[in-house]
């Protein structure tokens, strides 16, 4: 979140702006982050309900009336580790992007890079899709790669996808909102 922030604080041509910042963790360091921006931000923590299906519902129900009060546009994941419902990604069709560390479809899930090195694969990277109800399995936008070096670690690998993404993802909501 904070490279599309100083992207758009840099880039004179930038087509797109961040209106507001929410997290269902409400000590993320995205917060303090999108605060010294000068961004709004909502912090939704979860219901204290026991059914999780019903929990998830009123939680995004809650997410949706506060996008749709801020008249957002196109929601961009930065961080956010949570499945979205059927419902909520229905009513935001074709309005959510998501980077992932990976050359998707392959190596969906969170553990991108140790998935990466522990197949053997010489190329990875980082794609941006749109969300469905899917783990990573939306529509992909654009694609950057990245080779896979014998002696990488899970840190290496993800410092050099890592310039991949601050390159690609802000490129991408540029393109979706021109």
């Amino acid at each position: 979140m904070e490279a599309l922030v100083k992207y758009q604080n840099l880039k004179a041509d930038c087509s797109h702006q961040t209106s507001l910042v929410i997290s269902n963790i409400s000590d993320a360091g995205g917060i303090v982050i999108a605060r010294d921006f000068g961004i709004p931000v909502e912090v939704f923590s979860l219901p204290d309900i026991e059914d999780k299906v019903e929990r998830r519902l009123i939680h995004e129900k809650e997410i949706t009336k506060c996008l749709e009060d801020y008249d957002i546009e196109l929601i961009i994941l930065s961080g956010y580790m949570r499945l979205l419902s059927e419902e909520f990604v229905e009513r935001w069709h074709m309005q959510i992007i998501n980077i992932h560390p990976s050359l998707l479809p392959e190596f969906p899930g969170a553990h991108a890079h140790q998935d990466v090195l522990s197949s053997g694969v010489k190329m990875s990277g980082c794609s941006v899709h749109y969300v469905d109800a899917g783990m990573d399995t939306g529509q992909i936008i654009a694609q950057r790669k990245v080779p896979v070096f014998k002696d990488d670690t899970v840190e290496t690998l993800s410092q050099r996808v890592k310039v991949e993404e601050h390159i690609l993802y802000p490129m991408v909501i540029d393109q979706l909102s021109s």
